[in-house]
């Protein structure tokens, strides 16, 4: 009790301290001073190989106090991670970079990678685009953000993808078939797995056999329970969103593992949105669901919940996509029902898309 009351007071006090900083908000984005692209470069490095004593904790690489900013910097959505190297090795240097690319009044999209130092050269290892957005002290409304100048053609191309990424998201949202019906193309193809499973014996539409090399989607699910410890809080008293994406794909992977039947290995995350925030003590309810597959790969999505166990009532608070891939081929995933042919074609244009832009 006494631990609770502590962390309570705490964040308490450091939420009275963010508040006397809402006064040095901007209330335009005009009176904000424009950014270059190099200004938010950061680099940081993990020397693994070169300091063993590091390969079993991790430490923060910033010493010192820093300027406190007034602004409130929120991760929206993890646009996509793209993994370009399969082994990362335990006992090699590895270097972070990244910086803002684009940002708009009130959000930002930033890049990171992450290459590891082997044979005599750091490689790429791994990229990620982040959307965060600004809110004030309290993180109750959006705050402005400084604006972007790119410089050089290279900065360009960035600044015009994060317009492109932008617009891409809004086409995905409006498109999304929780809102519309399936495209022709994609009618054809949610028919035709249903008449491979019909029964020819009985010619029924309620008659439903399982083809060869082939799994019910209602057999490819892996659920799991996590209650919520103040130990995973972030600065604003909720749930960090990294220990949430790191349960996430503990389990898409341990689903992938059960499916294959082999040690799959990732291949991207597309298109996590933190929907709502997750408080500390919640319930929090993970589903995943093997939801398309071809050849060696494997597209698991995560779907996490918060129940309340007084109401017992559910909130989706994330909806996680991963691709994995086997060494082997693995069985086809089947869907039976209206709403898994759905998960299905959902499943399969987030695999395309990942596997488009590889």
């Amino acid at each position: 009790v006494g631990a609770s009351t502590n962390w309570r007071y705490d964040h308490q006090q450091a939420l009275a301290d963010r508040l006397s900083l809402s006064n040095q908000l901007a209330g335009s984005q005009d009176e904000l001073p424009v950014r270059r692209m190099k200004d938010s470069y950061i680099e940081a490095h993990l020397p693994l190989g070169t300091d063993p004593t590091l390969r079993e904790k991790y430490l923060n690489y910033l010493k010192g106090t820093l300027q406190r900013s007034p602004l409130s910097i929120v991760t929206a959505l993890v646009d996509k991670i793209d993994m370009r190297k399969q082994i990362i090795h335990p006992d090699c240097d590895i270097k972070f970079t990244g910086h803002v690319t684009w940002v708009g009044k009130t959000s930002i999209e930033a890049k990171m990678h992450m290459s590891q130092y082997h044979g005599g050269a750091y490689t790429p290892v791994l990229d990620a685009t982040f959307v965060m957005v600004a809110r004030d002290p309290e993180n109750k409304r959006a705050a402005f953000v400084n604006p972007l100048k790119p410089e050089g053609i290279e900065e360009e191309k960035l600044f015009h993808q994060g317009e492109i990424n932008k617009t891409r998201r809004i086409e995905l949202s409006t498109a999304s078939l929780l809102k519309v019906a399936p495209t022709a193309e994609e009618r054809k193809i949610v028919h035709s797995l249903f008449l491979n499973t019909l029964d020819s014996k009985t010619v029924s539409f309620r008659s439903r056999v399982l083809p060869p090399n082939s799994v019910w989607m209602e057999d490819a699910k892996v659920k799991g329970l996590e209650i919520c410890h103040p130990q995973e809080r972030n600065i604003f008293n909720r749930i960090f969103g990294g220990f949430l994406m790191r349960k996430a794909y503990e389990l898409g992977w341990a689903n992938a593992c059960v499916y294959g039947g082999c040690r799959p290995n990732l291949v991207a995350v597309d298109d996590i949105l933190f929907r709502k925030p997750v408080e500390i003590g919640s319930l929090l309810l993970l589903s995943s669901q093997v939801c398309y597959t071809e050849g060696k790969y494997i597209q698991v999505r995560v779907h996490t919940e918060v129940l309340d166990p007084l109401t017992r009532q559910h909130n989706t608070t994330n909806v996680f996509h991963f691709t994995f891939v086997t060494d082997k081929d693995v069985p086809n995933i089947v869907p039976q029902s209206y709403g898994e042919s759905m998960l299905y074609l959902d499943g399969k244009r987030h695999f395309n898309q990942t596997l488009g832009s590889q």
